[in-house]
């Protein structure tokens, strides 16, 4: 197991959990906000050094969503939370997840800035980020094509002085 809490775990992404992966993505629920992976793309990325491709699971052992982190190996220390998935919702674990996370990031890495990018119409998971220390730093106006409409990403961060002053920690 890469985390554990009482809750749920992280375990490693193994070419196995893809079609968990790929159906969580695809999910009507989750399609809307989540970057569309091919799965050779899901592929590369667990065997890349500069990424983490993580399953969350229940205590029980099933999946429940995953996690993308991107730049681990980055000069300027900025590690970016590139995806998170959470299949199974409303039990509270995408808080637990995001705490988790960012305590091992901030704990195992010398990161000093964790970011990450939201739909500013995905208001649920802003509530979880501004919850857990992140703030806007700026938006990314009318980047995402949807259909005939044009929607707006939010670039959130937290960085390590704030983390380790804030009282932040969620876990």
């Amino acid at each position: 197991m890469f985390i554990q809490s009482e809750l749920i775990d992280l375990r490693l992404t193994t070419l196995q959990d893809l079609d968990f992966v790929l159906a969580a993505e695809q999910d009507e629920n989750n399609r809307r906000y989540i970057g569309q992976w091919a799965r050779n793309k899901h592929a590369a990325a667990i065997t890349d050094d500069d990424m983490l491709h993580l399953i969350l699971q229940e205590k029980s052992g099933q999946p429940a969503g995953y996690v993308i982190i991107t730049g681990l190996q980055d000069p300027n220390l900025t590690v970016c939370i590139m995806r998170i998935v959470v299949h199974i919702q409303s039990r509270g674990y995408g808080k637990k997840l995001l705490a988790l996370l960012t305590e091992w990031i901030f704990t195992h890495t010398e990161t000093h800035r964790l970011w990450l990018d939201v739909n500013e119409l995905n208001s649920r998971a802003r509530h979880v980020y501004e919850g857990a220390g992140f703030k806007v730093d700026g938006a990314l106006r009318e980047s995402i094509k949807r259909g005939d409409t044009f929607e707006t990403l939010l670039i959130m961060s937290v960085l390590r002085q704030e983390y380790m002053e804030g009282g932040q920690r969620l876990t």
